[in-house]
């Protein structure tokens, strides 16, 4: 967690508490212009705090991203035409199995980029891994024939994604936006899935050859 922020969230809660009970303490001796200004003061430090606690609560959800960082590992293995199994190993150790239709695994993330002064914070460019899905290489496959799609993503109390993209972040966000990368899943293979600073991308894991 971004130890920062925390420590900022804390110093401003304290801050607005102590305005608040100040300028009640004014406005009881009817010094009603200092009353108002430290009330109202203590109003805006209390709601940049709870900015700050639901941005922390919000970011359990993700990931802090660096330059580049393994996501998934995913392995392919066909079980007939059009049809093949995904076995996704993600880093906390969760491992998941899904039957895709299609002829490529496809997956897309959330990415979230907050501007360099929000860094000083702590709060790095972060994102959530969000679906799963089967797709298609002809156009006509993708329009007829069935589609299969699962979530990546646990529940979180708050979205951040979703408070961002509604412009409710203002000048903290840089930029929030989707990324998707996909490969074959019609023969047997393993890839990493890694999410860089420029998106998602799948590489495959080179097995070494035996020794001679």
């Amino acid at each position: 967690m971004p130890t920062r922020l925390i420590i900022a969230g804390v110093c401003l809660l304290v801050l607005g508490v102590a305005l608040c009970r100040a300028g009640v303490a004014a406005l009881r001796t009817r010094r009603w212009a200092g009353g108002a200004l430290r009330g109202l003061a203590g109003l805006l430090f209390l709601a940049l705090a709870g900015l700050a606690a639901a941005i922390t609560v919000g970011l359990r959800a993700y990931r802090a991203l660096t330059l580049e960082v393994l996501a998934a590992t995913v392995t392919t293995e066909p079980v007939g035409p059009q049809r093949f199994r995904a076995t996704i190993v993600l880093p906390d150790k969760r491992l998941a199995m899904y039957d895709l239709a299609g002829d490529a695994v496809y997956m897309d993330a959330h990415i979230l980029k907050w501007h360099p002064w929000v860094n000083l914070l702590g709060l790095h460019t972060s994102y959530e891994l969000d679906r799963v899905a089967g797709r298609y290489n002809d156009v006509t496959d993708e329009r007829v024939k069935a589609h299969t799609a699962y979530a990546l993503a646990r529940p979180a109390p708050i979205d951040l994604f979703s408070i961002a993209r509604r412009r409710l972040l203002g000048p903290l966000v840089d930029a929030e936006y989707g990324s998707a990368a996909f490969v074959t899943g019609a023969r047997p293979a393993r890839y990493e899935v890694r999410v860089s600073t420029t998106g998602l991308l799948m590489r495959p894991v080179l097995h070494p050859s035996p020794a001679n």
